[in-house]
């Protein structure tokens, strides 16, 4: 299993710093979701953990090992990375855009093999995207498309998948869709995956920890259960909110409260319409 520890994590983009002395230890073997308003540095720490953007100070251990010091294939044998609004080459076919998640398998002496044909079946097939191999990338759905991106993740075979908002620009469905592969991955396939996502009741209803952050630091982490509460969601997101439980998954589901209480014109639950007297 892959474990991930950062220590003192500064990144920054020219002079504009983005993360600051940050800290965390994300659990093997557990879904982790990356939270906040945004600019608050998740995707910049997604980056950072994918060793995209080089650290001002402070380090990022894979199992023990800084991944600064190791070479860029052994790198993409253990982390395998999503990133946002991935594009690919026109006139690209679906199985052979999965085949390039087995780029850092090969070497000189050894190209295409077997090992690596079922390596992207299997990656297709868990994806539930095995019936696309032979589409072309640019005539999917959006649904489809994400499916389709995290099979070549997949593809990669390694321990820890990374993803920047894989749901971003789906409609509920497919929001759902992809929500329920990534925790089809951790239950069936032991893998570690961290997660950007924007939707909080999202987070907290797949996710096993939240790491919640704000201007670059980290505001609370852990259970969704243990740390979700209102004061959190006003101090991070700027809203105020009443905490329900979820009726389907028992996780913390956040309800915003806005200006108006009610829509105009329509019944609160708790309040009975009047009935009009008159001649029966």
């Amino acid at each position: 299993m892959a474990g991930i520890d950062i220590r003192n994590l500064d990144l920054a983009y020219d002079s504009r710093q983005v993360i600051a002395d940050l800290s965390a230890d994300l659990a093997d073997n557990a879904i982790t979701a990356l939270v906040g308003p945004n600019g608050c540095g998740k995707s910049t720490l997604l980056r950072g953990i994918a060793r995209l953007v080089t650290p001002k100070a402070g380090a990022v251990m894979l199992d023990g090992a800084d991944i600064a010091r190791l070479p860029g294939k052994a790198l993409a044998r253990r982390l395998g990375l999503l990133s946002q609004s991935p594009t690919a080459p026109e006139g690209l076919v679906v199985g052979d855009l999965v085949a390039r998640g087995r780029y850092p398998h090969q070497t000189w002496l050894s190209q295409w093999s077997r090992s690596d044909e079922e390596a992207v079946d299997r990656a297709l097939k868990l994806a539930g995207a095995d019936d696309l191999r032979d589409r072309f990338v640019d005539e999917l759905s959006g649904g489809q498309r994400q499916r389709v991106w995290i099979a070549m993740a997949l593809a990669q075979e390694t321990d820890t998948l990374l993803l920047d908002e894989p749901t971003t620009f789906l409609d509920i469905s497919y929001q759902l869709e992809v929500m329920e592969l990534l925790l089809r991955l951790h239950e069936e396939r032991q893998r570690t995956v961290v997660v950007v996502l924007h939707d909080l009741n999202q987070a907290c209803r797949y996710a096993h920890r939240l790491v919640a952050l704000k201007d670059g630091r980290i505001v609370a982490h852990g259970p969704p259960a243990d740390i979700v509460d209102e004061d959190l969601v006003r101090d991070v997101f700027g809203i105020e909110c009443r905490i329900l439980s979820d009726p389907t998954a028992g996780t913390p589901l956040v309800v915003p409260v806005g200006r108006r209480s009610a829509v105009p014109g329509r019944v609160r639950p708790q309040e009975s319409v009047p009935v009009k007297k008159g001649p029966l």
